[in-house]
């Protein structure tokens, strides 16, 4: 099915990730999500024998995601890039911060007019770039976009977590920003 909607981007940030579990800060929410563009990046190798292909086998390595925002508030972008803000409500980035590991979550309706549901589960931010143009005869939008880099979490492997409506044995769609799936809690 084709996709025609996002909205609910969420995010949490990982807090733990080894072999004993999994844990997540508190969920919160990123408004004004405008796109989002996954990128799995894959390699694959073809074995040779009797003189033609006899097997194959791909290797998953990171993933890229870019996702648009009409705005990003500077708390979002505190919590997502690691930076401060101090109590004059300025946001202050310093070359030492260093961006959490997240996941971040997300709806997309399906052309069914169900809903696609999607976990990313463990990625950090790259910092953005900054457009500014002045103003023309006509408005023309500026937008921040936020790319992260995707792995899998050390606790289970996971990388990725999906729930669709189309599957009569999704049944978790109204829980879906509770918990980040593979914790304790979901």
């Amino acid at each position: 099915m084709a996709q025609v909607g996002l909205r609910n981007v969420h995010y949490a940030i990982l807090t733990k990730d080894d072999e004993t579990g999994v844990t997540y800060s508190t969920i919160k929410p990123i408004p004004g999500v405008v796109t989002a563009k996954i990128q799995p990046k894959s390699n694959s190798a073809t074995l040779y024998a009797d003189d033609g292909p006899a097997e194959t086998a791909t290797t998953l390595g990171e993933i890229d995601a870019d996702f648009e925002f009409s705005d990003l508030p500077v708390d979002i972008q505190a919590d997502l890039l690691g930076h401060t803000v101090g109590s004059d409500g300025v946001l202050l980035k310093k070359s030492t911060d260093v961006a959490p590991y997240v996941a971040i979550g997300f709806v997309s309706q399906k052309s069914t007019g169900k809903d696609l549901y999607v976990w990313m589960l463990k990625g950090k931010a790259q910092v953005p770039e900054a457009d500014f143009k002045t103003k023309e005869d006509k408005p023309d939008f500026g937008t921040t976009t936020l790319s992260f880099t995707f792995v899998r979490r050390n606790y289970d492997d996971a990388y990725q977590a999906v729930g669709d409506e189309d599957n009569a044995t999704f049944t978790t769609g109204s829980t879906w920003f509770n918990s980040v799936p593979g914790t304790s809690g979901s």
